[in-house]
């Protein structure tokens, strides 16, 4: 898992932000293409590839669902890939309502969908985090398929969130 080793991180989906932030401070440092300004051109082109690979490390494990979705990749497995099956038929009426109000523009139920939904991608985010521990526990593969079902649906219920914000930030403007 080439953006743990750029970090100098154990590979977990549970991760200290602070100590994320501290470790690509000082590789973001030792690997300063300033650094290797004198050197040969091999040594320089060493240092721009590791100073993008950091950021890029950094980037994606900053995030809880773009660190778990970089895992199962590195696991052989897509996030996307189960995503039609993994929503809940409840969900998908509640989605249903959701579009139609933000058709109909109608401000109150745009946002009481709004504060359902954001309560649900808070109830996925404490789930997640659960089976972020568990497999950090034990890590197989049998563990991240529950993770990857988790993160679809957090991932529908996330664009759902955004379109309802975009939805009241329009009414407001007008």
């Amino acid at each position: 898992m080439r953006y743990y080793e750029a970090l100098g991180l154990e590979p977990r989906l549970a991760l200290d932000a602070g100590d994320l932030q501290k470790r690509f401070y000082d590789r973001s440092r030792q690997w300063h293409p300033d650094r290797f300004s004198t050197r040969p051109a091999a040594e320089q082109r060493t240092a721009l590839e590791m100073t993008a690979l950091i950021n890029d490390a950094f980037r994606t494990l900053r995030d809880p669902a773009a660190r778990a979705e970089y895992v199962l990749s590195e696991n052989g497995l897509e996030a996307s890939a189960q995503r039609g099956k993994d929503v809940p038929a409840d969900l998908l009426e509640e989605v249903l309502e959701l579009n139609m109000a933000l058709e109909e523009a109608d401000g109150a139920q745009v946002a009481r969908s709004l504060g359902q939904f954001e309560s649900m991608l808070a109830g996925v985010d404490g789930q997640l985090a659960g089976l972020f521990a568990a497999w950090d526990a034990a890590p197989s593969a049998g563990r991240l398929e529950p993770v990857r079902a988790a993160l679809n649906r957090r991932k529908y219920i996330a664009n759902l969130v955004r379109d309802a914000r975009k939805t009241l930030e329009t009414a407001r403007e007008t």
